[in-house]
């Protein structure tokens, strides 16, 4: 089979076959804001290699499925060799001149949140009963941003890709939540909002349960927003423990369904104790009546 090439993700399209579900589904493409918009609206996300040597991983462990068609290549590549030239490439071009500069994954099932279902420990809740904390949202973009990535190797969010997510906040794509205890910022969590899904993309916490209360005041301020759900992207312990449960791929690719819309989270500073309350969950998805929700993370990445 020859290499599967694409020009953009508009008319990408996904290749199935049972053994190409351990490996992204595509390398190239560019971390320029509009690309990665596109990427996520199908239900893909770029893992950018943060230095040479994850460059060469992604080379030697998938070039021959990339040679065999089952990776496609996506973007605008050049025309020395099957898989263009490698040369250097800028904080846009991440990935246009050298392919294996970036990965993108489409995790097959996703760990999905319904508003409402989010489940919160018995220490957390304790701690929300003693204590001030208080949430926002798209208050401190940048800082949850640069929080989400420190201390953590490899980085996956490279600056190319932070660059272009800060810019997607600015037009009202990315969303971030902030936990605040006594002024100070001691959680969060980020991601891409997408018709009536949240993909999520990573979160942090400085405060115990932290993270967790950022996950449910997301989950509780996309419900009323009138969203969802919330992607969880990659599938762990810590996930489960609140409340994510399995989705099939192709069943989160009907609900994304191409949206063009933007989510508008509400933005005010709400109590966190407010999340101690239960809410009613989406029908038909993991957590929601009717859904298969695994009750109890890798937190985001």
């Amino acid at each position: 089979m020859p290499v599967s090439r694409y020009p953009d993700w508009e008319t990408f399209e996904y290749f199935h076959q049972p053994d190409a579900d351990d490996g992204p589904v595509a390398f190239g493409a560019d971390l320029s804001p509009a690309s990665v918009l596109a990427a996520y609206r199908r239900g893909i996300i770029p893992l950018p290699a943060p230095d040479e040597y994850f460059r060469t991983v992604n080379e030697v462990r998938y070039e021959d499925r990339v040679a065999a068609g089952t990776i496609s290549l996506v973007g605008p590549l050049g025309s020395a060799g099957p898989l263009g030239p490698v040369g250097p490439a800028g904080p846009a071009d991440s990935g246009r001149d050298d392919p294996y500069s970036v990965a993108w994954w489409s995790p097959d099932p996703r760990p999905v949140i319904s508003p409402g279902h989010v489940h919160l420990g018995r220490n957390i809740r304790k701690q929300l009963r003693q204590s001030e904390v208080w949430t926002t949202a798209n208050a401190r973009f940048g800082q949850v941003a640069e929080e989400c990535r420190a201390g953590r190797e490899p980085r996956w969010l490279t600056d190319p890709l932070l660059q272009t997510l800060i810019e997607l906040h600015a037009e009202g794509w990315a969303h971030s939540i902030e936990v605040w205890l006594d002024g100070d910022l001691i959680g969060g969590a980020m991601g891409i909002g997408i018709g009536r899904i949240i993909s999520g993309d990573s979160l942090f916490s400085r405060y115990p349960g932290a993270g967790g209360v950022a996950v449910a005041d997301m989950a509780e301020r996309l419900g009323l927003a009138g969203g969802l759900l919330i992607d969880a992207q990659w599938d762990s312990p810590f996930l489960r423990s609140l409340g994510a449960g399995p989705l099939p791929r192709e069943r989160y690719l009907r609900l994304l369904d191409g949206s063009a819309e933007r989510i508008l989270l509400p933005g005010q500073r709400f109590p966190a104790r407010r999340l101690l309350a239960e809410g009613p969950g989406v029908p038909g998805v993991p957590g929601g009546p009717g859904g298969r929700g695994v009750r109890g993370g890798r937190g985001g990445r």
